[in-house]
């Protein structure tokens, strides 16, 4: 490799941002890394009433009251049994730390923003707002996703009073 091309190679390697990748039902997402805290099996979250069907409630993580969303629920799709491979990644979006319940984490990549195509627009009855783009990798379809536009949504608000309470009544 001359030294364009390994400088070409460098730039292409600085440009690009590593994801999680992870899959609900047959798609796989993508998440930006940075946002993931940690990731750890499915507890049995303690459950907060008068809350939307995707908060499953909060865990204790090391002092921490953490809501855990269920993001099958929370992207519309249909509800399944939560099994071994249940895990919660557990992210930091807006200053705050949230639980995300996916059926399986992949693996992490790294893509350029060169790989990441637009999304097509669909009917106004399904949401997109929270989708970056779709990425091939090999003969893989991801969905890249803004974690944090998706976790931070108007209908999150409901989730801050709940902690809010459940701290206050700890």
């Amino acid at each position: 490799m001359n030294r364009v091309q390994q400088r070409e190679s460098e730039a292409v390697r600085n440009d690009s941002r590593e994801y999680l990748t992870f899959t609900l039902g047959e798609e796989e997402y993508a998440i930006d890394i940075l946002k993931v805290q940690e990731i750890r099996g499915y507890d049995q979250p303690t459950l907060i009433a008068n809350t939307p069907p995707f908060i499953k409630g909060v865990i204790n993580l090391r002092g921490i009251i953490v809501p855990i969303v269920d993001l099958r629920l929370k992207l519309n799709l249909p509800r399944v049994e939560y099994t071994p491979f249940t895990v919660v990644i557990i992210l930091n979006v807006a200053g705050r730390v949230v639980g995300a319940v996916v059926d399986s984490v992949s693996d992490v990549l790294r893509l350029t923003p060169d790989e990441i195509r637009t999304a097509p627009e669909f009917s106004g009855a399904f949401d997109t707002r929270y989708i970056v783009g779709l990425a091939t990798v090999d003969d893989r379809m991801l969905i890249v996703t803004d974690i944090e536009r998706l976790m931070r949504s108007s209908e999150m608000a409901l989730l801050d009073e709940a902690v809010e309470q459940e701290e206050g009544g700890a």
